[in-house]
């Protein structure tokens, strides 16, 4: 992949997670700093059904990346959550 390839499907990719994010679809999203190119997305969807199409959107799917879908039922919420963001 040439470097302007990658850079068209980056913007793409990171437009993707902009898009879901201000819809309210993706909630909470970030990379793992403990690990390159990888990272988590929290989704608000009804069915898993729905996130899978929105995966299937992204530019980076399925050769760039993969996606292991796991369903999360939050319990507890802090209420002071918008503070752990990092710049």
């Amino acid at each position: 992949m040439s470097p302007e390839q990658h850079e068209s499907l980056f913007i793409q990719h990171a437009q993707w997670f902009k898009h879901h994010f201000a819809t309210g679809t993706f909630v909470l999203l970030g990379p793992y700093s403990d690990q390159q190119r990888a990272g988590l997305v929290i989704a608000n969807v009804e069915h898993q059904d729905e996130l899978t199409a929105i995966l299937r959107e992204d530019a980076y799917y399925p050769d760039l990346a993969t996606y292991e879908v796991r369903e999360f039922i939050p319990k507890m919420i802090a209420e002071n959550l918008h503070q752990l963001q990092k710049a």
